[in-house]
């Protein structure tokens, strides 16, 4: 069976967006899980399970997705945007640039296994 190209940003890419994006808050810009859950509209412990590699860590995400996504925090951090529209314009954006990032089948002593390049 075919996977599409919009099943692998469900169950993949948007994730590891969400991902970073809790990373981005709590650990560059120092706030609360609480805080950037509202933020994100996820729970509290969504976001525990994101940074404690629990939910989204079978994919890396390009590193200029990440620079993107840094300024994407800092717009949801001063009220200029919402997270669904940052999530779409960084799903666009690695849609249009072709910032693909990999996805892995296994994590091997803390090591992504078996990784291949995701093309939405």
């Amino acid at each position: 069976m075919r996977t599409l190209p919009q099943e692998i940003e469900v169950w993949y890419i948007i994730p590891a967006i969400r991902r970073e994006l809790a990373k981005s808050l709590i650990e560059t810009h120092k706030i609360t899980y609480e805080k950037a859950g509202q933020i994100l509209g996820i729970s509290k412990a969504a976001i525990s399970q994101y940074l404690g590699n629990k939910r989204a860590s079978r994919i890396k995400l390009h590193d200029k997705v990440k620079k993107e996504v840094e300024k994407s925090s800092i717009r949801l951090l001063k009220g200029k945007s919402d997270a669904v529209t940052e999530i779409t314009n960084l799903l666009e954006l690695i849609r249009k640039k072709q910032w693909y990032g990999s996805v892995c089948k296994k994590l091997i002593n803390n090591e992504l296994q078996e990784c291949r390049e995701v093309k939405t």
